[in-house]
């Protein structure tokens, strides 16, 4: 039987009042991903054995993992194991990026105030100067 795949270092370091754990781990593998210290197949370390590590919750790394799944920027492969995806998904500008978080943010906010897309895109372009 073949030894599985020795799991990539993760450089992470996980700071009080710098915001949620798994938003900080997600956007540490990212980066990482982005400047090339993870490369394509790189498997990272299993959820509990990151977990131990960082001294986070097994629910926090699993979340960040499944976030960057979403994302396509990690691939599950059960229990093989997660690997840096080998085609990334298409990158995208800052300020695109941006805009696409602060209209998630006000989709998420219209649903908590009881309103569905369709009401969220009226009230946008009810607003919208001509």
């Amino acid at each position: 039987m073949a030894s599985p795949a020795a799991s990539a270092r993760l450089r992470v370091r996980i700071r009080d009042g710098e915001g949620p754990p798994y938003e900080q781990l997600r956007e540490s593998i990212l980066r990482q991903i982005e400047r090339g210290t993870l490369l394509p197949g790189d498997r990272l370390p299993p959820v509990r054995a990151c977990a131990v590590e960082l001294d986070l919750a097994p629910n926090t790394v699993a979340r960040s993992y499944r976030a960057l799944e979403q994302d396509g920027w990690l691939v599950g492969r059960g229990r093989a194991g997660t690997f840096v995806s080998d085609r990334p998904p298409r990158q995208v500008a800052p300020a695109e990026d941006a805009l696409g978080r602060a209209a998630d943010t006000y989709l998420r906010r219209a649903a908590q105030l009881g309103f569905d897309v369709n009401d969220a895109r009226r009230a946008l372009r009810d607003r919208s100067p001509s």
